[in-house]
């Protein structure tokens, strides 16, 4: 278990020593790195002894042929940064990489955990709250600091939490982070586009922001992930193979290319159900625009996925309902021959479509049945995996399974 260790200026920095013996304990190999202002709070002589490994921090140090930040980056099972300032904070959520550590940060692909310190003021701060979400949302772990006396004199939230709870975090992250490691896993996210003509066309609400956060969760368990996506306004997920269609058949095609080799597929796009028969070359005039436009079906690319499916494989349906969400979804998990399915209700304003939050009722072959909170969809994503990796378990078991109902 190798970890890196990010030391940022502040007056906790003393604690990264404590962390770094704690998970040692843990039977990790630590590679220290820190900021130059850390070094005004903490010797790097102390980490270097401790850690039986030299200090990383400056960016253009001669350290070998090796470029030492991408080494570093791709040879670790996680980054932890204890303490993490509001400045390392900040720069992490914008990308800045102007030093050792955040340049390590934008290289990593592995699992990330910040352990924030600050005044209470700062931590306050909408910036500050707003960068936070914005890592969360991403996958970095964040270990709350704790309330109390601070170094400034004053008394809030701020001060670093116990290294004995960071270590704990940072344990939890590693074994979540292993779940699908090796795993080859494909995700649908977004709406599909069916178009009618050059300016008008036939969608839905989807964002992609649910599909999005399940890709970068199984990323962040150690999946390889393709991220199949009709048309969004997200930023891709790092470390993520994208693949970019418009309309369900380019959808479908994609996909279809490349269930073979995946292992687990997730459908979790709101693919549009009909589409027009004819496409316009030229913006239809009202003058001469049809009375009724003429649809059809699109592909049911579940349908088509299901009578290739192996039995090694695992397919994973979204139904987007609006009444009657466990019966819905069970006729669907049935009818499409899915092993999970994950219903949720699109009726109701804080939740799904252009929501940031969503709840879910996961129903598996198997009889499993279970409700995730009203949570943030980076959370439900996690929710998602942990369900399949029940599934996964019990699939394994010895007369587990259930024959599916007709």
């Amino acid at each position: 278990m190798r970890i890196v260790l990010g030391v940022t200026g502040c007056i906790a920095a003393y604690k990264s020593a404590i962390v770094l013996r704690l998970l040692q304990e843990s039977g990790a190999d630590i590679f220290p790195v820190m900021t130059r202002s850390a070094r005004h709070f903490l010797g790097e002589l102390t980490l270097e002894k401790l850690s039986g490994h030299k200090v990383a921090v400056e960016l253009f140090s001669n350290q070998g042929s090796d470029i030492e930040h991408i080494r570093l980056a791709r040879n670790s099972d996680l980054l932890l940064v204890a303490p993490a300032t509001a400045n390392v904070i900040a720069k992490f959520a914008h990308g800045i990489a102007d030093d050792f550590l955040t340049t390590l940060y934008v290289s990593t692909t592995t699992p990330v955990v910040v352990a924030p310190a600050m005044n209470v003021e700062m931590w306050r701060h909408a910036a500050t709250q707003e960068n936070l979400r914005l890592l969360a949302e991403r996958g970095v772990g964040i270990v709350e600091p704790e309330s109390g006396y601070l170094a400034c004199g004053e008394v809030g939230e701020g001060r670093l939490a116990e290294p004995e709870e960071i270590v704990a975090e940072v344990l939890d992250h590693l074994q979540v982070s292993g779940q699908l490691r090796g795993s080859r896993v494909l995700v649908t996210a977004g709406p599909t586009v069916e178009d009618i003509d050059p300016v008008r066309f036939l969608s839905n609400r989807s964002t992609g922001r649910m599909g999005y956060a399940i890709a970068e969760e199984a990323r962040r368990r150690g999946a390889g992930v393709t991220l199949v996506s009709g048309p969004t306004h997200l930023t891709p997920p790092f470390g993520c193979e994208l693949v970019e269609v418009r309309s369900a058949g380019e959808m479908d095609q994609a996909v279809q290319d490349r269930f073979e080799k995946a292992d687990i597929t997730v459908m979790a796009a709101a693919v549009a159900d009909f589409s027009p028969v004819r496409r316009y070359d030229q913006k239809m005039k009202k003058s001469n625009a049809p009375k009724a436009l003429q649809l059809q079906r699109t592909v049911d690319i579940l349908n088509r996925l299901s009578t290739r499916k192996r039995d090694s494989q695992v397919l994973i349906g979204f139904a987007a309902e609006t009444k009657q969400l466990e019966q819905a979804g069970r006729e669907k998990l049935h009818r499409k021959k899915l092993d999970l399915i994950f219903v949720n209700d699109v009726s109701r304003e804080d939740r799904g479509f252009g929501s940031s939050q969503n709840q879910v009722l996961c129903l598996d072959r198997l009889g499993g049945q279970a409700e995730s909170d009203l949570l943030p969809k980076n959370e439900i994503a996690r929710f998602v995996w942990d369900k399949v990796g029940e599934f996964q378990t019990s699939r394994a078991t010895p007369g587990a399974a259930a024959p599916l109902r007709n």
